[in-house]
C-alpha cells in the first residue's frame, strides 16, 4: 500500500535531484527537482550533453576538470561519484528564447546538429555546443555558461553538487545511465546539525534517551548507561519494565503515554530502583517530552534522565540536620521548666517522643533519688534504678528493660553483662538492635533498634535513658545518636539540678523546722496556734521566726522576730538569735534585759571571731566593716503570768502586738517600738498589760499586713478586723486571718503567733508567808502535806515534803527577810520558795565525809527540774514534778537519799 508522506520528509531538506542519460550520453529524462535545483527547465535539458548543460566553463572556456567523468560514468558500466560545480541556468541551448522557457531538445525548432566533446575534451563532429551557432558564435539572447542569470542574486547563481551516476540498461539493452544530485551545501548543512546533536547526546553528561511510540526505547547516550548499569546497546528496544522495579516501571510508563498523547511535558519524576553492581539503591529524576518530525507527526519522546541520588541524601541529611536542630531548641525550651525529677524526665519524653523515636523510658538511680551522694554499685551499674518515665507512640509496646516490661515507679536492676548496665557502666552509648526471633511479649515484635544513653552530669552518671524505633522507622544513624546524647546530657544536667536543689531544699526545710517549734506547741494557761508561710514556697526558708518558751513558775515566753532578708542567710541569722533567746529566757531574765543581750548578740553576729565592738579598722586598705555582714532584726518579747494574768512586752523596733477582748474589738497594744535588734547599744521599755481570761492576744511580722499592692495601715486595719469578734477556735482564727488577708504575694516570709489567754484557776494556785525562823520549816512541809490531797497528787506528798524542807531550810541559811512558799497546778506540779536574799543557789559535790551540802543534789534526783531566778526584792528557788500518769512511778525518795552515799 502506498502511503504519502506530508511535507518535512528528509528529502525536503537535502534537495535531491535526478535525471537519466541516454546510450547516447545525452539527457533523456530531467526531473523538477533537477529544474528547481540547477535553475534550467527540462525542454533546456533534455536531449543535451550534461557538461553543457551542468558545467560552467573557466574564464578561457574549458570545462571543470570534473566534467569528462560526468560524460563517461555509467555508459561504461561504472559508477562514479564527484563533486560538480554549477551555475543556476547553465549553458541553455541556443534555440528556445533567453531562458528554460525558450529552450529547446531534440527536435527542437534550432535544427542544426549539436557540436559534442569527447573523451579528450575536443568537439565532436555532428555535435555543437550549447549556446553556439553552428559557427560556433554566440547566440544572441542565449546566457553562456559563466554569465550570470538575470533576476538572481550571484550567492545563488552557482553552487557544487554532489552527483552520483548509476549504471542502467533500456529495454534494448543498450547502456544508459541514472544520476542523483544532491546540493552540497545544504547536505553540509544537515550533516552539520547531525554532528552537534551528536555531541550533545554523546558527550553530555546528562542521560539522554528515545522511546519510540510504541514505548521501546530507540537510544541511549553513555551518561544514561552509566547511570543505569548497562552498556547502551543493551537497553535499545527494551521497555522500563526491564531496568526498573515493577512500580517505578508502571509510573514512567503512564507518564510516558501521557506525554505521547497530550504532548505537555513532564518533568521532575522520581524513580527509584538498584543498578547493578551496587547494593545502594538509586534516584532518578527523569524529564519527558514528546518529539516530532518536520511536518509536526509525534515520532516519540525524549528524555532526560539525572542521578539525583547524592543531591537527595544531601537533602534528606540537610533537613534530618534542620530536624535536629528544631529538636534541640525545643528541647532547651522545655526540658528543665520544673525542679521537680519525674516532672524533668517526663518533658524529655515529651520532647522525644514521637518527633525523634517512638518509645522511650528513663530509669534514674534509685539511691540519688533518695538523696544517697554514691550509692553502692554506682560505679559498675549496678546500683539499683526505679523507672520514673515512660512513653509510647505506639500502644502496648514498651522498652525492654529485662526479662519482662518495667513499670512507672518500679525499681529494678539491669543484669551485669546487658547493653544497659554496659551504658551505666561506661557512660558510652549502646546500640541495641533487635535480634532475629527476638519475639517476646514486651517486644512482640515491634521494637527494630534501641539506643541505650547514660545520663551524665557532672562527670556522673544519674541514670539512663532509652530511644527505640519500631519497624518501619528509619534506623538510628550516626546524626541519631550525636543527637540522643545531646538530648541525655541536656536532661541529665536539669535532672541533676532537681536533685541537688530537692537535697538542698530538704536540708532548708530540716533546718528551718529545727528551728521552729513543734506544731502544736504547749503552755501553762494558754491556747496556742501558729503559722509560718515563707516568701519563696520553693526553699520554704526565711528570716522569720516564733518561738514559745515554758518559763518557771508556768509562766511562758512568746517571741516573734523577723531579720531582715531572706532565704537561707537570713535564715542562719535567724536561727542564732532564735538560739540566743532561748539561753536568755533560761535565765529568767527580764524581757527589756533579754533584748538589750539579744541587741549585742545581734550586734556581733557577721563579724570575724564575732566581736560586738564597733571598731573599725583598716586592714589592707580596706574597711573592716566592709568585711562585715550586717545582721538587723525585729522582735517582740512577750512573757505571760499565768497567775497574774499580768503579760510584760518589750519590743525591738517590732509591730505592737494585738489584743483582742472577749466581745471586744481587735487593738493594736501601746508598746514603745524601740530600735531594731543589731543596732547596738540601745535600751529598751518594758510594758506590763492585764489580760483578763478569753481575751486573745495576736503576735505577727510584718509580711502579714504589708505589701506591694496596699500600705502598712491598710494591713494593719484588715488585719484587727479579721480578729474582731474571734470567738472561734483558735485554729479557726488563724485560717480565717490567713484567708482574708493577702498571704500569697511572696514578697516576705509570713509568721503569726495566736495565744488564748486562760490563767490558773484560783484552786490551783496554794501561797504562804512565812517568817524567817526554823519552824518555819516544819509549817512549809505541813502545807504541802495538806495541798496536795486536795489536788489528788496522794503519790506526790513525800516527794514534795521533802523537797520543800530543803529549800526552806536553805532559805532560813542562806537568804534573807520573809520566805515565801507558792505551789502551782497545771500540767506540772511547781514548787516555789522565795526570800529576800540575792545570792543564787549553787549546787555541788559533796564529800563522803561531809555533814552538809547534799540538799540541791537531792532536789536535782527527785524533781523534773530546778532552778532559781532573781526577783526585784529578792530570788525565787523552785522545782517542778511530773504528775502521776499511772504508767512512770514517782521517783522514791529513799533510793534518792542512799544513791548521795
Amino acid at each position: 500500500m502506498w502511503q504519502s508522506n506530508p511535507p518535512g520528509s528528509l528529502y525536503d531538506y537535502i534537495r535531491v535531484a535526478s535525471f537519466s542519460l541516454g546510450p547516447d550520453g545525452r539527457i533523456e529524462q530531467w526531473s523538477e527537482r533537477a529544474a528547481e535545483l540547477f535553475g534550467i527547465a527540462a525542454r533546456h535539458a533534455v536531449g543535451k550533453d550534461p557538461l553543457e548543460v551542468l558545467t560552467p566553463a573557466d574564464g578561457h572556456g574549458r570545462a571543470h576538470p570534473s566534467a569528462p567523468f560526468l560524460g563517461e560514468g555509467g555508459l561504461d558500466g561504472r559508477e562514479w561519484t564527484g563533486l560538480i560545480p554549477y551555475q543556476r541556468g547553465g549553458r541553455q541551448a541556443e534555440a528556445g528564447g533567453d531562458g528554460p522557457e525558450h529552450g529547446s531538445g531534440p527536435g527542437s525548432g534550432g535544427g542544426a546538429s549539436a557540436t559534442g566533446r569527447s573523451a579528450a575534451g575536443q568537439p565532436v563532429a555532428g555535435q555543437r555546443v550549447a549556446g553556439q551557432s553552428d559557427a560556433g558564435q554566440p547566440v544572441a539572447g542565449r546566457p553562456v555558461a559563466g554569465q550570470p542569470v538575470a533576476g538572481l542574486p550571484a550567492a545563488e547563481q552557482s553552487g557544487l553538487a554532489e552527483i552520483y551516476v548509476m549504471p542502467t540498461q533500456n529495454e534494448r539493452g543498450e547502456r544508459a545511465a541514472l544520476c542523483v544530485a544532491v546540493d552540497v551545501r545544504a547536505l553540509r548543512g544537515i550533516e552539520t546539525d547531525i554532528a552537534a546533536s551528536e555531541a550533545v547526546f554523546g558527550q553530555s553528561p546528562l542521560g539522554f534517551f528515545f522511546f519510540g511510540t510504541d514505548l521501546t526505547l530507540l537510544r541511549v547516550n553513555e551518561s544514561f548507561a552509566q547511570a543505569f548499569g548497562r552498556p547502551a546497546d543493551w537497553h535499545r528496544g527494551r521497555t522500563p519494565h526491564d531496568f526498573l522495579p515493577r512500580g517505578e516501571a508502571e509510573r514512567l510508563t503512564a507518564a510516558l503515554r501521557q506525554v505521547l498523547d497530550t504532548g505537555k511535558p513532564v518533568s521532575d519524576i522520581q524513580l527509584v530502583g538498584p543498578v547493578p553492581g551496587h547494593s545502594e539503591r538509586r534516584r532518578w529524576s527523569v524529564s519527558l517530552y514528546r518529539l516530532h518530525s518536520g511536518s509536526g507527526r509525534p515520532i516519540g519522546v525524549a528524555a532526560l534522565a539525572t542521578d539525583v541520588t547524592r543531591r537527595r541524601r544531601a537533602e534528606r541529611e540537610a533537613a534530618g540536620v534542620r530536624r535536629n536542630l528544631a529538636l534541640l531548641n525545643e528541647a532547651g525550651a522545655r526540658i528543665g521548666n520544673s525542679l521537680d525529677l519525674e516532672t524533668t524526665a517526663r518533658e524529655l519524653l515529651d520532647v522525644a517522643v514521637p518527633q525523634f523515636c517512638d518509645l522511650a523510658a528513663v530509669d534514674l538511680y534509685q539511691g540519688l533519688l533518695a538523696g544517697d551522694e554514691a550509692p553502692p554499685g554506682l560505679s559498675d551499674g549496678s546500683a539499683e534504678l526505679r523507672r520514673v518515665a515512660y512513653a509510647s507512640a505506639v500502644s502496648g509496646a514498651p522498652v525492654a528493660g529485662g526479662e519482662k516490661p518495667v513499670q512507672v515507679g518500679e525499681v529494678h536492676r539491669y543484669p551485669f553483662h546487658s547493653p544497659c548496665a554496659a551504658a551505666l557502666r561506661t557512660a558510652q552509648v549502646q546500640f541495641i538492635p533487635r535480634r532475629e526471633g527476638e519475639d517476646g511479649p514486651e517486644l512482640g515484635a515491634v521494637v527494630q533498634s534501641t539506643l541505650a544513653v547514660p545520663m551524665v552530669a557532672r562527670d556522673t552518671v544519674v541514670g539512663l535513658v532509652q530511644f527505640s524505633r519500631t519497624k518501619g522507622s528509619e534506623p538510628f544513624g550516626e546524626r541519631d545518636t550525636a543527637l540522643a546524647v545531646e538530648l541525655a546530657a541536656r536532661a541529665a544536667v536539669c535532672i541533676d539540678n532537681a536533685r541537688l536543689y530537692r537535697r538542698e531544699h530538704e536540708r532548708a526545710v530540716i533546718l528551718q523546722r529545727s528551728l521552729l517549734p513543734p506544731g502544736d506547741p504547749e503552755a501553762a494557761g494558754l491556747e496556742i496556734a501558729c503559722r509560718y508561710l515563707p516568701a519563696n514556697a520553693a526553699t520554704e526558708v526565711g528570716g522569720d521566726w516564733f518561738d514559745v518558751i515554758e518559763l518557771p513558775g508556768h509562766r511562758t515566753a512568746l517571741v516573734v522576730g523577723d531579720v531582715m532578708g531572706r532565704g537561707l542567710r537570713a535564715a542562719v541569722a535567724m536561727g542564732e538569735l532564735r538560739t540566743a533567746v532561748r539561753t536568755l529566757a533560761m535565765l529568767d531574765l527580764e524581757p527589756a534585759e533579754v533584748l538589750s543581750a539579744l541587741d549585742e548578740i545581734a550586734h556581733g553576729l557577721g563579724r570575724p571571731g564575732g566581736k560586738q565592738s564597733s571598731t573599725r579598722g583598716v586592714r589592707g586598705g580596706v574597711r573592716a566593716a566592709d568585711l562585715s555582714e550586717v545582721y538587723l532584726a525585729t522582735c517582740v518579747y512577750a512573757v505571760y503570768d499565768p497567775v497574774t494574768r499580768r503579760c510584760t512586752i518589750a519590743n525591738a523596733g517590732h509591730l505592737p502586738p494585738v489584743l483582742v477582748q472577749a466581745g471586744g474589738p481587735a487593738e493594736l497594744l501601746d508598746v514603745p517600738p524601740g530600735m531594731p535588734l543589731g543596732v547596738g547599744g540601745e535600751l529598751f521599755e518594758e510594758t506590763v498589760v492585764d489580760l483578763p481570761d478569753g481575751a486573745l492576744l495576736a503576735l505577727y511580722t510584718d509580711g502579714l499586713v504589708e505589701s506591694r499592692d496596699h500600705a502598712l495601715d491598710e494591713g494593719l486595719e484588715a488585719f484587727q478586723d479579721a480578729l474582731t469578734g474571734a470567738a472561734r477556735p483558735l485554729e479557726e482564727v488563724c485560717e480565717h486571718v490567713l484567708g482574708a488577708l493577702d498571704t500569697h504575694h511572696g514578697e516576705d516570709d509570713i509568721a503569726l503567733l495566736m495565744a488564748r489567754l486562760r490563767g490558773l484557776p484560783a484552786d490551783h494556785v496554794g501561797d504562804w508567808t512565812l517568817p524567817a525562823e526554823p519552824r518555819s520549816v516544819a509549817r512549809a512541809r505541813e502545807l504541802a502535806r495538806e495541798q496536795l490531797p486536795h489536788w489528788g497528787l496522794e503519790s506526790l506528798v513525800d516527794t514534795t515534803e521533802l523537797l520543800v524542807s530543803e529549800l526552806v531550810t536553805n532559805a532560813l541559811r542562806y537568804g534573807e527577810g520573809e520566805i515565801r512558799l507558792r505551789l502551782l497546778l497545771d500540767r506540772t506540779l511547781v514548787c516555789e520558795v522565795w526570800d529576800g536574799g540575792l545570792v543564787q543557789p549553787r549546787r555541788r559535790r559533796a564529800r563522803d565525809t561531809d555533814e552538809g551540802g547534799r540538799g540541791l543534789q537531792l532536789v536535782g534526783l527527785l524533781s523534773a527540774a530546778w532552778g532559781s531566778r532573781r526577783t526585784p526584792h529578792g530570788k525565787t528557788v523552785w522545782f517542778e514534778l511530773a504528775l502521776p500518769d499511772g504508767e512512770i512511778p514517782a521517783p522514791d525518795a529513799v533510793e534518792a537519799l542512799l544513791s548521795l552515799y
